[in-house]
């Protein structure tokens, strides 16, 4: 039995990748960064088949000794601090984990067992302000945010660790990716959950910024097994791994609203306050060398992922409802 390590496990991805690891027959390590620990509702499914650790992402010789531990073969590091709109929040906070920290786990991992392979979760921000559309592997990283620029730096001592020390790590540059849970800060989410809501009558309205802003949305599950994927091949390499295709949040909100039987602008509004800064600018990924290498692509579409989430939504809200009123 392989033993995994996943940092970041109860977020979005965390489970994803838990149930797909556990499925092969791994022993699935999910580290959490407080003392005190709550699980995100996400993981409850799970959690009874993940063993949860403590790990300080802040301290080196807790990495390494929980490294020498439990000797896991294969180590995913999901943990980040948050995208979406916040990545112009704390820079200093984002620079510690989402790229400091990064360059600990490789560290440890070189000091402990050479052997462990690495996964980073990077991230398409790392491209920014673009240079050329789409991205790949080979484009210029020019990131325009304190998220993408602590990512880039990740990615710049995997690639260090890799070619200097012979490390077997590797970065997955992950564009837009989304599914039920994802969390209710990021756009996709709150669409599909208010227009269930909306559906209920608990809501009447959505307000939200730019309905043109277009992205690159793939699901999850999709590419948690890539980066499974990445981690199997002989030598370690980087991917981008996107859709190829671009569609904007009007396209989310029209798919979301007419799967319930709702026209969309009868109740989301565009709110010039909510405009992200970037939003003007397209970020598309060439998965190619994925498709290439991995025999990797994405499962589920467009319309079949805001469908889903929409399903989701509506599902547990019912849920909710009925739970609240019998306990009335």
């Amino acid at each position: 039995m392989r033993t995994a390590l996943v940092t970041g496990i109860t977020g979005q991805d965390g489970f994803y990748l838990a149930k797909l690891l556990l499925d092969k027959g791994y022993h699935v390590i999910g580290t959490f960064r407080e003392k005190i620990h709550t699980l995100n509702l996400s993981m409850d499914p799970l959690q009874d088949k993940v063993e949860f650790i403590y790990f300080d992402m802040f301290d080196q010789r807790n990495i390494a000794s929980i490294l020498d531990e439990y000797r896991p073969a294969e180590i995913y590091n999901l943990a980040a601090c948050s995208s979406g709109a916040g990545m112009f929040v704390d820079p200093v906070g984002l620079a510690e984990v989402n790229g400091l920290a990064v360059t600990r786990i490789l560290e440890a991992i070189r000091e402990v067992d050479c052997k462990i392979r690495f996964c980073q979760a990077s991230s398409s921000e790392v491209f920014g302000a673009a240079v050329e559309s789409p991205q790949t592997e080979s484009t210029f990283s020019n990131p325009r945010s304190p998220y993408g620029a602590a990512k880039s730096y990740a990615d710049s001592m995997v690639r260090i660790y890799r070619q200097h020390y012979q490390l077997f790590a590797c970065s997955a540059i992950l564009f837009n990716h989304e599914s039920p849970r994802r969390g209710l800060g990021f756009v996709t989410r709150k669409i599909t959950h208010e227009a269930a809501r909306i559906k209920l009558g608990l809501s009447k309205k959505l307000h939200l910024g730019n309905l043109d802003a277009r992205r690159d949305w793939g699901f999850a599950g999709d590419y948690v097994h890539a980066m499974w994927l990445m981690l199997q091949q002989q030598n370690a390499e980087d991917f981008v791994l996107a859709t190829g295709e671009l569609h904007t949040v009007r396209e989310v909100c029209e798919l979301a609203f007419s799967r319930l039987g709702l026209n969309y602008r009868d109740h989301v509004f565009e709110d010039p306050l909510a405009f992200r800064p970037g939003d003007e600018l397209t970020l598309i990924g060439s998965a190619k060398n994925a498709y290439a290498k991995l025999n990797w692509k994405p499962q589920i579409n467009f319309q079949q992922l805001v469908q889903m989430m929409v399903d989701s939504d509506l599902f547990e809200l019912k849920k909710l409802n009925l739970e609240s009123m019998s306990n009335e």
